[in-house]
């Protein structure tokens, strides 16, 4: 007995010895990672540039988020051309390649040429490198491909475009001043609520939400990830958000209201704004959908609802189409062959119109003879298509929810611009309305949805941007009298 005693005070005093063993370790090693992190930290501050440098590594990913990064270019040009401003991208360009692109796709013409930063690291932020835990690993991901920016050059301000929210820790620790322009929560109370009713959608696989511990792990996750995500949010000194759904959410997980503001994205208004109301009497009337070809785009929907309202109408309307415009990626093939499958299956192949790859003077072209225009992704950050309709004099059917619920799609002096819906019977009925209305209340429609998309033009964005940056911009300018010459 006395002997098994022996035995196992020993044994317990090797497994003390072994777990202080390991925790002295952890503790040496996080000793030596922050003292590393430090001296870094004391090295890019010493060599920080007179620059106003942009973290918006894909800078070929058109759409609005590469618009908001050349109208965001272009204003701090204009209110702090005493600093140069530089573009960190893992994308093959040079400063008059990113110029030309700005100006003849976006109509964006810069004061100035802005400097490039080439980053190599763009693996680590690319979603397919990850297959599991994938906002984690690309949330440290894009703290190493900052760690690589910082380091080629280290600037008096930088400014994310891109919704990198961990990089804001590793921008402090440089010596810059941070802003960021978040399109959309990394993670939000919506996603957290989703997989807590366990309902299966395209970010919630149905193998997790048919699982009660699967589902419990995953809401764990989100949580420490709601955690993080705030504290990293927390280390910028100014932040604007697109839409009132992202500011919601926003200052629920970053805690910080008095540094967010709400700035609306720059849309391309004054092209569609010159389309006139009226259509051309000779061609069939169509209902159009402008997105991409991706899952929370929700095309099944849409031939759902147009199925079941071409049931409603009368022969003289069973002529009208269904017009699908948007941007078709190597990936999204075989779901745009699974939605032509459906209209097979529905009966609806003579009217239901693919437009793929279509430039912008296609797509102006085939807004302005469209009657009405489909939305229904459920809880997109804002919805910059909604806007292209109503510019463009045509009625929206949105999705009842975030951007166009609460920012687009809303009463102005009692006129409503358009349509809200959820379900396949409401979008079916508002369908049905838009195609029958007379011509005379389709445009007084038409008529207060233009003028209603023009809060959201790039004069407006303009403004906007520079009243929540210029006190910042001030203080990086003043900041700048400190560092040496040349630099």
């Amino acid at each position: 007995m006395h002997e098994v005693m022996q035995w196992n005070v020993m044994e317990l005093w090797r497994w003390q010895g072994l777990v202080a063993g390991v925790l002295g370790l952890v503790i040496i090693f996080s000793g030596m990672l922050l003292a590393g992190v430090l001296l870094w930290g004391r090295r890019r501050r010493q060599q920080m540039q007179r620059a106003v440098a942009f973290f918006h590594p894909r800078t070929e990913d058109g759409g609005g988020g590469e618009r908001v990064l050349w109208c965001a270019v272009r204003a701090v040009q204009e209110l702090a051309p005493e600093l140069s401003t530089v573009v960190y991208t893992v994308d093959v360009a040079t400063p008059e390649s990113l110029a030309a692109r700005a100006l003849d796709l976006f109509g964006v013409k810069l004061p100035r040429c802005p400097s490039v930063v080439m980053l190599q690291k763009g693996s680590w932020i690319e979603p397919k490198s990850f297959r599991r835990f994938t906002i984690l690993f690309q949330s440290v991901g894009s703290m190493v491909l900052a760690w690589e920016a910082l380091s080629k050059l280290t600037p008096v301000l930088f400014v994310d475009t891109s919704g990198y929210a961990f990089t804001y820790a590793i921008a402090r620790v440089a010596g810059s001043f941070v802003a960021c322009y978040t399109h959309y929560p990394t993670i939000s109370t919506d996603m957290l609520a989703r997989v807590c009713s366990r309902a299966s959608s395209y970010n919630n696989d149905t193998k997790i939400s048919s699982s009660f511990w699967l589902s419990t792990a995953k809401v764990w996750y989100y949580r420490l990830l709601a955690q993080l995500y705030g504290w990293a949010g927390r280390c910028a000194h100014v932040g604007m958000v697109n839409s009132s759904w992202t500011y919601n959410h926003i200052i629920k997980l970053w805690r910080s209201p008095d540094r967010i503001f709400l700035v609306y994205p720059p849309c391309d208004t004054l092209t569609l704004e010159a389309l006139p109301l009226d259509r051309p009497k000779l061609q069939l009337p169509y209902i159009i959908s402008v997105a991409g070809f991706r899952p929370e785009k929700a095309h099944t929907l849409q031939l759902l609802a147009f199925g079941k309202a071409l049931e409603k109408l009368s022969l003289e309307h069973k002529r009208a189409r269904l017009k699908l415009v948007g941007y078709c990626r190597p990936e999204d093939e075989q779901r745009i062959q699974s939605l032509r499958d459906k209209c097979k299956e529905l009966g609806l192949e003579p009217y239901v119109e693919f437009h793929l790859r279509v430039g912008d003077r296609e797509k102006a072209e085939l807004l302005g003879g469209a009657i009405g225009g489909l939305h229904t992704m459920a809880d997109e950050h804002f919805g910059i298509s909604v806007v292209e309709y109503m510019a463009a004099g045509v009625v929206p059917i949105a999705h009842n929810s975030a951007g166009p619920k609460l920012d687009i799609v809303v009463d102005e002096g009692g006129q409503k611009p358009g349509f809200l819906a959820t379900s396949i019977s409401e979008y079916a009925e508002a369908i049905y309305q838009v195609l029958t209305m007379p011509n005379y209340e389709r445009l007084k429609l038409a008529e207060a949805a233009k003028l209603s998309a023009s809060r959201f033009s790039e004069s407006r964005f303009n403004s906007a941007f520079k009243k929540a940056m210029g006190p910042l911009l001030d203080q990086a300018v003043r900041h700048t009298s400190v560092l040496p010459k040349g630099r």
